[in-house]
């Protein structure tokens, strides 16, 4: 979940690569570093602990002047954060490298490399891989060859810089498993961990394939593939300009990413509802043949992208008569799961790059799913190049830690998937247009939902001196309940549980004091009387009593009961809306803590390790 960037250029890359590292933090912030070849050809390096802002104040003072360089912003798995396990690594201060992912076997190669003579300065697996460099580099080999056969011994998933003294001019990139690209520039080239980062510099990039290796130079660069065959990859251009993934204006990016849903619905919708149906081409054209064959749908995501997974199995099995199993991903690839005929495999990842979804995906295609489908924020991004379909949500950049935007996209998504299934098993015509009436209702319901901004802030300061939340929901808004409550311990440090209104009585009623805040999802539906029932048993107990609910339900006016009144929305597609109100909460709460709103303790946003 690390953050590298790296350039060759003719002029000095030290800004480039700090500006790449601010637009990557998101994906890492316990310390940041940055090597440049400099005067000599000697490799000048440092590093701090922290974010990426302690980084520019020091070369502020002690600039890096060259125009071969890499950096790096870590998300600490081995080893704590600290100066001296921040990369960028160095052997023998002639080899430099930066590495995002996980060395599984990093242990025996370290016994290996001790004995030949090698010290480590780290606690961090990648120390392993630059003395492995420099050792093949010893014994003859260039540096293209001394990483593609380090690359060769490592275990894990791994994206590697590397640079050496005595190859000025030359950058070598390596990809296994995490995600990497290569920026291409006029007379000048990058790599990086994601797009975002390079956006100031170019829009054209190369997505590198799983075993790729990338010889980089200022005019040139030559690709080789697992077997060491050179190979074309295809260049993309990039239709992000390089302001997205900047504030505009807002205080957080979780903020701008809350108020721009109601443009990312209506972008993820663009194009794919026609005259009040559902466009027949949108999913391709094979994909009717797939979901009139398709008799269940196994979705599989992690995080925030399992509770959309969760919202979508009311939905497919209400609606459109496909019974639907939801997984956790790291639980999926590590079990030995039923294959019945005629499933179709879904995975949910807003990057798409998430280890334990992709993993679970190749996992599927291995036991013999029948086709696959990813739901997806990232074009060209691992999952939706090894996807047979795809459904992108067309969100735009997220860089907030807690997902906002991509989740209610991927909602929508889910719902365009249900439709199209749906018409494929029944669905009639009346109910597809009522649903699709729906979700163009969405951005206009989404924005009456943000007028209630400031009455929610005012709401929060009751949960400033909180340690403990109980959100509550049924049906379809359980699993919004869910991430409700997962909101708030991410920002907040809140902690946060979420139930099944009926499972109240099973237990957590106990923990009901007036201590215990505890927030009902209530949208006006069938289930709303049970849902008073099992509130009147919080407010009996002396809890605090905080409802989402429609703005017509009745509820007894008492002090301990407050009620924020949500526009009237049609009952499949509340989800969508009554998580937006959520969000706000878990923000405002979060700001008025003093906590880090964007990048959030021990968190990062692409999680690219298992």
């Amino acid at each position: 979940m690390c953050g590298i960037v790296g350039a060759v250029a003719q002029r000095f890359v030290a800004p480039i690569l700090l500006e790449g590292l601010k637009r990557l933090e998101y994906r890492g912030y316990d310390s940041a570093g940055m090597a440049v070849l400099g005067q000599g050809n000697a490799i000048e390096r440092q590093r701090v602990l922290g974010k990426v802002a302690g980084l520019e104040a020091v070369l502020n003072t002690n600039p890096l002047d060259g125009t071969l360089g890499i950096a790096h912003t870590r998300w600490a798995t081995h080893g704590a954060p600290s100066t001296h396990n921040a990369h960028p690594h160095m052997a023998r201060e002639t080899v430099a490298l930066v590495h995002n992912g996980i060395i599984e076997n990093h242990g025996e190669l370290r016994e290996k490399l001790r004995a030949a003579g090698y010290e480590f300065s780290s606690e961090t697996d990648t120390e392993v891989a630059v003395n492995q460099v420099h050792q093949f580099l010893a014994q003859g080999k260039d540096l293209l060859g001394a990483v593609q056969a380090t690359a060769a011994m490592l275990e894990g998933a791994f994206a590697l810089g590397v640079m050496c003294s005595d190859e000025p001019g030359r950058l070598i990139a390596a990809r296994r498993g995490s995600p990497l690209v290569i920026g291409l520039g006029i007379g000048e080239n990058f790599i990086a961990s994601d797009v975002f980062a390079l956006l100031p510099v170019t829009q054209r990039f190369i997505f590198l394939e799983d075993g790729d290796t990338a010889d980089i130079r200022r005019q040139q660069i030559t690709i080789y593939d697992a077997n060491l065959q050179v190979v074309q990859r295809p260049e993309s251009v990039s239709q992000l300009s390089p302001d997205a993934v900047e504030k505009s204006g807002y205080r957080h990016f979780m903020l701008k990413e809350i108020f721009t849903q109601a443009l990312a619905v209506a972008e993820t919708l663009e194009g794919r509802v026609q005259h009040g149906l559902l466009a027949p081409d949108l999913l391709g054209p094979q994909a009717e043949s797939i979901l009139r064959q398709t008799r269940e749908v196994n979705i599989v995501a992690c995080g925030t992208s399992y509770h959309a997974g969760l919202v979508a199995k009311y939905w497919l099995e209400g609606l459109a008569g496909i019974p639907c199993t939801v997984e956790v991903a790291s639980e999926f690839r590590y079990r030995n799961p039923v294959v019945r005929d005629n499933t179709l495999f879904v995975t949910i990842s807003q990057s798409g790059e998430t280890a334990d979804t992709l993993a679970a995906l190749r996992e599927a295609r291995r036991r013999g799913f029948a086709h696959a489908l990813s739901i997806c924020n990232v074009p060209e991004s691992s999952l939706t190049r090894e996807s047979e379909l795809v459904l992108m949500t067309r969100a735009g950049p997220e860089i907030g830690v807690a997902s906002t935007k991509a989740f209610t996209t991927q909602l929508v998504a889910l719902m365009l998937l249900t439709i199209a299934l749906g018409r494929q098993h029944g669905m009639s015509d009346a109910t597809e247009r009522e649903l699709v009436a729906a979700l163009e209702s969405l951005p206009g319901k989404i924005n009456a939902t943000l007028e209630l901004n400031d009455a929610i802030a005012k709401l929060a300061e009751a949960f400033v001196n909180k340690h403990h939340a109980l959100y509550l929901g049924r049906g379809a808004m359980y699993p919004i309940a869910m991430e409700g409550a997962l909101k708030l311990k991410e920002i907040s440090y809140i902690h946060a549980e979420s139930y099944p209104a009926g499972e109240l009585k099973h237990g957590p009623l106990a923990l009901v004091d007036d201590e215990m805040p505890v927030i009902a999802v209530a949208p006006r539906n069938d289930l709303l009387e049970k849902l008073k029932s099992n509130l009147e048993e919080v407010r009996a107990r002396g809890g605090q009593l905080y409802i989402f609910g429609d703005s017509q339900i009745a509820v007894p006016e008492h002090p301990s009961i407050h009620l924020t009144g949500i526009p009237a929305v049609h009952d499949a597609v509340a989800p969508i809306v009554y998580t937006v109100p959520l969000q706000m909460l878990a923000y405002h709460v979060a700001v008025l803590k003093g906590a880090d709103v964007d990048q959030p303790r021990n968190l990062a946003k692409s999680v690219t390790v298992e």
